[in-house]
């Protein structure tokens, strides 16, 4: 059995701040397989990374991301109240999928459309993609399964997976019957008896959030899983100890 990948949650978030190009160049640096990050849609139309709707936690903004233009995000400070990353800003996508291009990463890229709509987001983001002759590298993925079918209507060959909190019966199936071919399930679904497994032996691609504690890091690495983790070093680390 092969030994699971490593996907840094919003980049390596544990030592940086998330979703800021500082945390993923970290992330290449610790040696992640790939990172995983969140889109959202400004005023004007640009696609951005950050992970709430609103500004307040992560940068010195208030208000909605989707009410902000691009420029008038990026004059904010998004160094998540970290000592030493006051240069830190709200990047584009194209920015952090141009540095994980270079970085040879995979990319999972989270649409955040399960709060609020941005009409078009899955179009935009997909273009992009192509234009960067990045489409083998991306999966993509939301808590808005509506989301992922727009993708799939899209584009029938783009790596799609389903993010799920709850506790879905026969998600595997539900997946495959949609040609979605990726799970990513919370941490606590897969400690229920018998899911892992299920989810395992599906043939679909497993990669679970988010796994930062060393016994769930070696449990689901050695299983097979990939694990979305704030702290990839931790993880090179345990799977290195799998051999």
């Amino acid at each position: 059995m092969s030994i699971g990948k490593i996907f840094a949650h919003r980049g390596a978030s544990a030592c940086a701040p998330e979703n800021t190009l500082p945390a993923f160049a970290l992330a290449a640096r610790q040696g992640a397989d790939g990172i995983e990050l969140d889109v959202h849609l400004t005023k004007d139309g640009e696609l951005v990374v950050i992970h709430d709707e609103t500004l307040e936690r992560t940068t010195n903004g208030a208000g909605l991301v989707g009410d902000h233009t691009l420029a008038e995000l990026q004059t904010l400070r998004a160094d998540n109240g970290m000592p030493g990353f006051a240069d830190a800003r709200i990047p584009t996508l194209r920015q952090v999928l141009e540095l994980a291009a270079g970085a040879g990463l995979l990319i999972n890229i989270e649409l955040k459309t399960g709060v609020l709509l941005y009409p078009g987001i899955e179009q935009k983001t997909l273009a992009l993609v192509a234009e960067l002759g990045l489409q083998r590298r991306v999966i993509y993925s939301s808590f808005n399964h509506y989301t992922i079918a727009q993708v799939r209507r899209l584009d029938p060959q783009a790596e799609t997976a389903y993010l799920f909190s709850d506790i879905i019966c026969d998600v595997e199936a539900y997946a495959a019957a949609r040609g979605v071919r990726g799970l990513h399930p919370a941490l606590y679904a897969v400690k229920m008896p018998g899911l892992l497994d299920a989810y395992l032996q599906s043939g679909l691609a497993v990669r679970v959030w988010t796994v930062n504690e060393e016994p769930d890091l070696r449990a689901l690495l050695a299983r097979g899983a990939d694990v979305i983790t704030n702290d990839p070093a931790r993880a090179r680390a345990v799977r290195a100890a799998l051999g």
